[in-house]
């Protein structure tokens, strides 16, 4: 196994996961510090805008969105389902079930999910978060949120690009606008009952700064609790990523 290394600063130990043949679903992390002594970290309570916990890392998997858009990797409904249970039963915190507008098909899926494993209480008494992916329209958004809200714990993970090439070639859209679209799409969110809202800035790496700091800002201040800096086309070095 690879070694992974402590996010605390005061130990600065390394930390590798322990040997242990017996799986525990119960999700407490249990961690072997390179010195051989073990230790339990339970998992914080669930808040959209923050995590208790600075040391712990809220995992999204997006096998069934993002990941279902590799070649030859779609899904049906029934494989989806599955594999949301199999990802809830290793703690995931965050599932991204789909893109319901895509479809009616991948709204069902979503929506099953929601409903099956959005309401399934594991031995911690954890929900998974049920995700779904919308761009800021109107009608996404309906879709999207009418597919995930019958889960314990839905969100809604928006999606507007920020970078000039984006804005200009793809949304047609001013900054003033593009502002304008994503505070309005935070506020129908609220308005329909969602006030777990992500917001993803696409194509985020090549974006102006200055620009994305203001997206970002106002969409915190409109009722953001997440939000997602993706390096869409793969523009960015590590060391350039870091830097924004």
């Amino acid at each position: 196994m690879q070694p992974m290394h402590s996010l605390n600063a005061r130990l600065r130990l390394l930390v590798v996961p322990t040997s242990r043949s017996t799986y525990t679903p119960s999700h407490v992390a249990r961690f072997q510090l390179a010195a051989g002594i073990e230790t339990d970290r339970r998992r914080p309570d669930y808040a959209p805008d923050r995590i208790s916990d600075p040391n712990y890392v809220r995992v999204l998997d997006t096998t069934l969105r993002d990941g279902e858009q590799s070649p030859g990797a779609t899904l049906t409904a029934r494989e989806k389902l599955e594999i949301a249970r199999q990802l809830s039963k290793l703690g995931v915190d965050v599932i991204e079930a789909g893109f319901p507008v895509s479809s009616p098909a991948d709204f069902e899926a979503v929506k099953q999910i929601a409903i099956e494993v959005g309401n399934e209480v594991q031995e911690d008494g954890y929900v998974p978060v049920i995700c779904g992916m919308g761009r800021t329209v109107f009608r996404d958004l309906e879709r999207t949120w009418e597919a995930v809200r019958h889960a314990q714990r839905p969100r809604v993970h928006m999606v507007l690009a920020t970078s000039e090439i984006h804005m200009k070639h793809k949304l047609h859209m001013t900054r003033d606008q593009v502002i304008e679209n994503a505070i309005a799409a935070c506020k129908h969110l609220q308005s329909m009952g969602c006030y777990d809202i992500e917001f993803c800035a696409e194509d985020a790496s090549r974006s102006d700064p200055a620009f994305l700091y203001e997206v970002l800002g106002e969409v915190i201040k409109a009722g953001a609790t997440t939000l997602n800096i993706p390096d869409t086309v793969g523009w960015s070095m590590p060391h350039e990523y870091a830097q924004l």
